[in-house]
């Protein structure tokens, strides 16, 4: 997916067309400089394009003199990461110094720039944005992003921008595997422990790797695509540029991964900020397996070690009973290979699918055990399931009255769906749907 960032100097409305841009009030917008600290990045769509887009930082004129290295730092971290870049200039105060100098920078690198000229509302007999011309960046666009006008032939001139769609030249693989986790946890040694070779830097300085990076290898017959991620922290922490890109290619990573493979540190150990990155892999539909790096410092303290550490994080958070827990060390090469396999088991238990048959014997026998709360307009019932999906396992169940269904209903079936079928290591969803009229 490309990646598209707003840069721009403080209060040119870059966070205006973010939102406007995304269809929502994501990020934070005030009429003074310097409100965008964390950076933010969405997905956006226009014209059956899909791509990323990154709200920056202001960059300032300090009045100590390091103009030059503020506006160097933020901009060429975007110009590092991003496939295009939408420079934002004020329309109504004219060209600004800070313009030019970013200027400057956006036609030495080359890379495709589209030059958006704010704050213009009558469109129609605008000329202030004629004088952007001398920037350098070809035709300036005139647009307001307050009222949104103008932004549709913006976005036109974007996605003219981007790459053109490709097929991915990559060799065809049985399981696409992403390593995620912490900063400094192991991921970097595991890859190359089982890769067999330094693919990838490892160094004892948190964030050394800042992008995703794809390594190729076959094990046990099976293609696997290895894809090492940058180490994701809490984003009030994230106050780097180079972090916060590697950040977001993480999250690249667990788009199109099929298994994500959650390191911790079990020496350090594990922390809430471990249980969200598994969350957030977990809610995007990904297989996950939980993997107990450094297990090698802490087997000393007995046979029962193992049962307590599994009933500790099962017990703080509930996803992790769904999930395969394997210790391991990446320095020893403890069970490194045993992860991979347990990897590829949850990539077939989450493509499997159950026959519709099978489904409603499981559902009929899950009903008349427990019957569905009943509402005052009438009794609930569920008439009939089918799988409809794999990857994760979507169930669609119908019913006379889906509103009705509780959630804790729900989670009940959900339950019952796993005691009949497994489904170890992957969510699985339900979808209610209102039984069509017959009548008509």
């Amino acid at each position: 997916m490309p990646t598209v960032a707003i840069v721009g100097r403080p209060n040119v409305g870059k966070s205006t067309l973010f939102n406007r841009v995304i269809g929502r009030r994501q990020a934070i917008v005030a009429e003074r400089p310097g409100v965008t600290r964390d950076r933010q990045f969405a997905e956006a769509e226009w014209a059956g394009r899909t791509f990323r887009l990154i709200d920056t930082g202001g960059i300032v004129d300090r009045p100590d003199g390091r103009m030059d290295v503020e506006v160097r730092r933020q901009v060429e971290a975007a110009l590092l990461h991003a496939d295009a870049i939408v420079f934002v200039v004020d329309g109504r105060e004219g060209v600004h110094s800070i313009d030019q100098y970013v200027a400057a920078m956006l036609r030495k690198s080359g890379l495709p720039t589209v030059l958006a000229v704010n704050k213009l509302d009558e469109l129609g007999r605008a000329e202030e944005h004629l004088e952007f011309y001398e920037l350098g960046l070809g035709e300036p666009t005139p647009l307001s992003a307050l009222s949104g006008k103008g932004s549709g032939d913006l976005l036109d001139v974007v996605v003219a921008t981007l790459p053109p769609r490709v097929e991915s030249d990559s060799p065809d693989v049985d399981l696409r595997l992403a390593v995620i986790g912490r900063p400094n946890v192991g991921k970097s040694s595991f890859v190359n422990r089982l890769v067999g070779q330094e693919r990838v830097i490892v160094h004892e300085e948190a964030g050394t790797t800042r992008d995703a990076i794809d390594t190729h290898v076959e094990v046990a017959g099976k293609r696997v695509c290895l894809i090492d991620t940058a180490g994701l922290r809490r984003r009030s922490r994230v106050d780097d540029d180079v972090e916060f890109y590697g950040r977001l290619r993480a999250n690249s990573a667990i788009d199109r991964a099929d298994v994500c493979l959650l390191l911790v540190d079990t020496e350090r150990g594990v922390v809430n900020q471990d249980f969200r990155i598994g969350h957030s892999a977990w809610d995007e539909g990904k297989g996950l397996v939980f993997v107990a790096n450094k297990w090698d410092l802490i087997e000393d303290r007995g046979p029962s070690a193992l049962a307590e550490f599994t009933r500790d994080l099962r017990a703080r958070a509930h996803y992790l009973r769904w999930v395969p827990i394997v210790t391991a060390s990446a320095l020893t090469g403890q069970r490194v290979h045993k992860i991979v396999d347990t990897a590829l088991e949850v990539q077939e238990r989450r493509t499997r699918r159950i026959p519709t048959a099978e489904v409603n014997r499981v559902l009929d026998h899950l009903v008349q055990r427990r019957q569905p709360p009943q509402g005052g307009r009438g009794d609930v019932r569920l008439l009939y399931a089918s799988q409809v999906a794999m990857a994760p396992p979507l169930f669609v169940l119908w019913s006379n009255r889906p509103h009705d269904v509780k959630e804790h209903y729900i989670r009940y079936l959900m339950a019952g769906f796993r005691e009949a079928w497994g489904f170890e290591g992957s969510p699985i969803r339900i979808k209610l749907k209102k039984r069509p009229d017959r009548s008509r």
